[in-house]
């Protein structure tokens, strides 16, 4: 026993004797402290975080002489010899400037950004701290070339270099490494599933074609958020806000965001962090009621009660739509009372959506490094739930979805190894305009509601009806329509709201709105660094495999008996190597990409980085890539009826699964007797292969009502099947201090398109070759011999399709952006850009085809601001404007107005806390990113932010 004690004494004494303590303060060159300082002892993982006056303490299991490095977002790493125990350091950091800023996105490894082979825009978590915006993400818009475009309070969807929509499938969102889109709808929604502001270290941001090393759909940019690690930024973080949003058409409306982080290395091997978030508030109200030709999709002129046939962009309901021949149905002479396209009365956007909007995130990560070294096993788990509204082609009130992520990844400072499922489910989301269609339906079927209408207005445009002036169009419609109306469930009323429930929890779209979705995503990366081992230049090697299962049970899919599965896999090497004594920098890559039903794409990358001068202050490059885009599961697979067209995906196992719900005709009848079906179904080859073009149908409607109908203006559509798209990307770019502190960044862009994937609309006759390969005899009713496609097209009997194709057409786009960045007044920073973003396409060459471009042409934004103004205090004012630009989409074109806006904040440090009253869009004035969205206006708020 003695000799045990003896033996756990030495041990005792032993370790003791090991350990070393240091301690010391971080201060930056004006002996200010610095707080959030890294210091970590140079070859482990052991470390320690300053506090806000700069101190730090250290405990090391190991004897003197070591090394301890700090380091800080915004400064220069500093190295110290550590020669004794109980040693006391004061670290001066000297604050670094742009050039110095490491990324990782552009090449996949660590470099400065002054040797980036592309351009890259940057936020850490210093600029969020200083930010104006309400959130971090809400910040992104503030970034050179970045466009965020707002569909709510909670979706907002970012893109580069034009091509945008809410449905944003060209531009890529990596969190941590996983591709944060929905599996079902191939983008992002917004920050649904990202992470909070408490957790972000940087957020790295790639704008044009970056296949060559991310593969399919890193098409027109890529953005990349990485969080905090938790060995390094350990301890409980927390912030709350509040305020108001505030528009003319909603009012004020309070809105809460909160939320909390909390990391702890138990040992040098093993730590846990995690993160929640809250978010509640009040959409913005889309009140725009437009009145929209329900055929074409263009915005005309009317109300409702001035046109019969009104269809308000954000009234649903009234898209149901018919001709009504008062001669024939009064069985009078041609002329008499003629006849007038009606629609059903619609319900507005706001009775229909209870506009809560919400977003509830969680975090959950453990590393664990079983050699005390870079070498990490990493198991994160991500769950997110929310309210929010999507604008496609219809307005969709997304309620109660739910996605999840979970990953585990293998890495050191060579290699990573990840593997991560996304999964979602749709809760209780639901499509406005259907919900509308099936409210009305349910106290009323349209035939009831129409031979209703039919019969008022010939009672009184003829003086049938006591009390209404005989004759007048407009009185008679009048009449017609509140007649028809009567027993119309109204908004706020218990039948309505018992109607609407019972709709939105209907998956059937004849009957009901919600939509189900419980797809998931499989996904696996794997990147070699081959830098310790060769040499002769620096290589990277790598690839990457992804499944889809789409499961929506037929609602969104065609997958009526099951899910569908398809994987894609790609695979990359790249080649990096300085010559000329370092100043020349060149970067190769190339990366393979196969898609399931698709051909495979090469995409090769080729860039110099050019730094003339041996303090590398001034920094040119060039490069040329390819990037790609595959067909998005719905491209693909997609099967639904949105009400103004039918959504019908190209893959050919798809247009044979595709059938319409049965279709009434509406020719005359006895036309039953020359062989015409009454009721129809359609499929989805008949989209493909027996459809006009929509250009010739409409000049071909225009010859019909100017009284010489044309035939021979029907063009039939003749699409390929979708086809990955494919870019050419040329960039050249400068970044360098030029004088004095001043620093520019400024890059140019030219993109040619091939092949780019094309939103077709067609029309599919009821009956009919679109060929005239089969004709009625219509002689015997005082007709003539008559193409079934032309009877088909005189009564208004065809369905419109929205397939999915390439472009033949040239598509190009060019443009730079430049940006200056200094400091006035002494220390006051003071940062200025502008973007320039033009489309070269000649819509003569391909008439049907809507590029999207979506983006305006010219973009300033300018900020200016003092972290330290006096002790304690700072402010930050941010400035856009943009040019009025065209917004073209499945919902609807027309054009977005100019806008300006001054977002602007102050704060006040204390201790670890730091207090914020902000304001977006200071000045009020309101807007909306694109026709139908709601009007956005003014965002007031407080914030308390503790241990950031």
């Amino acid at each position: 026993m003695r000799t045990l004690l003896s033996i756990f004494a030495m041990l005792v004494c032993a370790g003791t004797f090991a350990q070393t303590d240091v301690s010391g303060t971080v201060v930056d060159e004006g002996n200010n402290p610095i707080p959030g300082v890294n210091i970590v002892v140079v070859g482990s993982s052991t470390g320690a975080v300053s506090d806000f006056d700069g101190k730090f303490t250290l405990k090391v299991t190991q004897q003197p002489p070591f090394k301890i490095q700090a380091s800080s977002i915004g400064f220069e790493s500093t190295t110290v010899d550590i020669t004794a125990n109980n040693q006391d350091v004061t670290i001066v950091l000297k604050e670094g400037n742009e050039l110095d800023e490491i990324v990782l996105s552009a090449s996949r490894t660590p470099e400065r950004i002054r040797e980036s082979p592309v351009t890259v825009e940057r936020m850490d978590a210093r600029d969020i701290k200083n930010s104006s915006a309400p959130s971090y993400y809400d910040a992104l818009e503030n970034l050179k070339g970045v466009d965020v475009n707002t569909s709510s309070l909670t979706f907002k969807s970012v893109n580069t270099r034009g091509f945008a929509t809410f449905a944003n499938t060209r531009f890529m969102q990596l969190v941590d490494g996983m591709d944060n889109s929905s599996p079902a709808l191939n983008f992002a929604l917004g920050n649904l599933l990202g992470m909070s502001e408490l957790d972000v270290s940087t957020v790295e941001l790639l704008p044009g074609a970056s296949s060559a090393l991310y593969g399919a759909n890193a098409f027109n940019g890529i953005m990349f958020m990485r969080s905090k690690d938790p060995f390094k930024k350990q301890g409980i973080s927390f912030y709350a806000k509040t305020g108001i949003t505030s528009s003319e058409n909603a009012g004020d409306n309070n809105f809460l965001d909160f939320g909390l982080r909390a990391a702890h290395a138990f040992s040098d091997k093993f730590a846990v962090k995690a993160s929640f978030s809250f978010l509640n508030g009040t959409e913005w109200y889309a009140t725009d009621y437009t009145n929209y030709n329900g055929s074409t999709g263009d915005a005309i002129s009317g109300t409702r009660a001035s046109d019969p046939n009104y269809n308000g962009l954000n009234i649903y309901g009234d898209e149901v739509s018919t001709t009504l021949n008062f001669d024939a149905l009064a069985m009078a002479p041609a002329g008499t009372f003629g006849s007038s396209a009606v629609s059903r009365t619609g319900y507005e956007e706001r009775d229909l959506m209870n506009y809560e909007a919400e977003s509830v995130k969680a975090d959950i990560a453990l590393h664990y490094k079983p050699f005390a070294d870079d070498f990490t096993i990493i198991w994160n788990s991500k769950i997110g739930r929310g309210n929010t509204i999507y604008q496609g082609a219809n307005r969709y009130s997304i309620k109660n979805f739910f996605m999840q992520q979970h990953k585990l990844e293998i890495r050191n400072k060579n290699f990573f190894i990840r593997g991560y499922v996304t999964a979602e489910k749709a809760g209780d989301s639901y499509d406005t305009r259907f919900a509308a269609i099936n409210v009305n339906r349910r106290w009323k079927s349209d035939q009831q509601w129409f031979t209703q209408y039919a019969t008022g207005y010939l009672g009184a445009i003829t003086g049938a009806i006591p009390g209404v002036t005989p004759g007048d169009p407009s009185v008679a419609h009048a009449f017609a329509r509140g007649l028809a109306d009567t027993g119309r469930f109204e908004p706020g009323t218990a039948s309505f709201k018992g109607a609407l429930d019972t709709v939105t929890a209907d998956g059937d779209l004849l009957t009901g709105a919600k939509f189900i979705d419980n797809t998931k995503l499989y996904h696996s990366d794997i990147n070699y660094n081959f830098s310790e081992l060769i040499d002769v230049a620096d290589i990277q090697v790598g690839g990457s495999y992804r499944q889809y299962v789409l499961n929506s049970e037929g609602t969104i899919f065609t997958d009526y008996d099951g899910p569908i599965k398809y994987d894609e896999y790609g695979a990359y090497v790249q080649v990096q190597k300085k010559f000329m004594e370092d100043k020349m920098k060149f970067t190769g890559s190339i990366r393979y990409d196969k898609a399931q039903n698709f051909d495979g794409n090469v995409s090769p990358r080729i860039s110099l980085v050019f730094s003339p001068d041996e303090d590398k202050k001034h920094n040119f490059r060039a490069s040329f890539q390819t990037g790609f885009r595959n067909p998005t599961t719905q491209d693909q697979y997609i099967g639904l009826d949105v009400g103004n067209a039918i959504l019908v995906g190209s893959a050919p196992d798809n247009l044979d699964r595709y059938r319409t719900r049965p279709i009434t005709n509406n020719f005359p009848a006895g036309l039953e007797a020359f062989g015409l079906d009454r009721i129809v179904t359609l499929s989805g080859n008949d989209a493909y292969n027996n459809s006009f073009t929509l250009a010739s149908f409409r000049a071909f409607g225009a010859s019909a009502a100017a009284g010489a109908p044309n035939p021979g203006l029907l063009e039939q559509a003749r699409f390929d099947f979708v086809k990955p798209e494919q870019v050419s990307a040329f960039e050249v770019g400068y970044r360098g201090i030029v004088y004095d502190g001043i620093s520019v960044d400024v890059s140019a862009y030219y993109n040619a398109y091939k092949d780019f994937i094309a939103n077709r609309t067609v029309i599919v006759p009821n009956y009919g070759n679109v060929d005239f390969s089969d004709i009625t005899d219509l002689t015997p009713v005082g007709g003539a011999p008559t193409p079934n496609a032309l009877i088909a097209a005189a009564n208004g009997d065809f369905t419109p399709f929205q397939l999915y194709s390439n472009s033949q057409a040239d598509i190009n786009s060019y443009g730079l952006a430049i940006g200056v960045n200094t400091k006035v007044f002494g220390d006051f920073d003071f940062g200025v850009n502008y973007t320039y973003a033009k489309l070269d396409f000649d819509q003569a060459s391909d008439p049907d085809f809507e590029t999207n471009f979506n983006t305006p042409e010219h973009k300033v934004k300018a900020s200016f601001g003092n972290r330290n103004l006096f002790e304690n205090f700072g402010f930050n004012i941010n400035y856009r404007w943009n040019d009025a630009f065209l917004w073209e989409s499945t919902f609807a074109d027309g054009t977005v107005s100019a806008r300006s806006l001054i977002d602007l904040q102050i704060n006040y440090s204390c201790k670890k806390s730091t207090f914020k009253l902000g304001a977006a869009n200071l000045l009020g004035h309101e807007y909306v990113s694109a026709p139908g969205v709601g009007t956005v206006g003014s965002q007031y708020y407080i914030s308390w932010t503790i241990n950031q």
